[in-house]
């Protein structure tokens, strides 16, 4: 199924599952632009030799908002610009530079009203060695 203008509740059912990728090859400086708008200077993100140093972490890492908020637009571009109703996540594993985080969302639930339907999804982020790196929920209201 390709998703032009956002999801339709009449075009799916519990259990259909969608792929996307999230993000190709993190860069580190995509890491460090975060930082900057996200005012979150934590040297475990941005400085490379703090994060294996003195944290012992084999390198710099990407915060965790910043994989959310990367989710948060591959899960907008499946269900459509302002639809999104609830999203939550947890980190389950860090997010390093050269990542490629693909995202499958599965729907879970879908509720009805009379202008509009709510689907739920559930949501898996995995790196590209299969290891779950956020797992979490989301609502969209979208058209029947």
């Amino acid at each position: 199924m390709t998703v032009e203008s956002g999801l339709r509740a009449s075009e799916v059912s519990v259990g259909h599952r969608f792929e996307v990728v999230v993000i190709e090859n993190l860069t580190r400086t995509r890491i460090v632009q975060y930082a900057g708008v996200s005012g979150d200077y934590n040297p475990i993100h941005t400085d490379e030799r703090f994060a294996t140093e003195a944290a012992g972490y084999p390198s710099v890492f990407a915060h965790g908002m910043l994989t959310m908020g990367l989710t948060g637009t591959a899960l907008t571009s499946l269900v459509g610009i302002g639809r999104l109703t609830d999203f939550g996540a947890r980190f389950a594993a860090q997010v390093w530079p050269g990542d490629t985080l693909t995202g499958a969302f599965e729907v879970t639930g879908i509720r009805s009203d009379a202008e509009s339907a709510l689907v739920d999804l559930s949501m898996t982020v995995t790196n590209q060695d299969g290891r779950n790196v956020l797992t979490g929920s989301a609502t969209a209201r979208v058209e029947s």
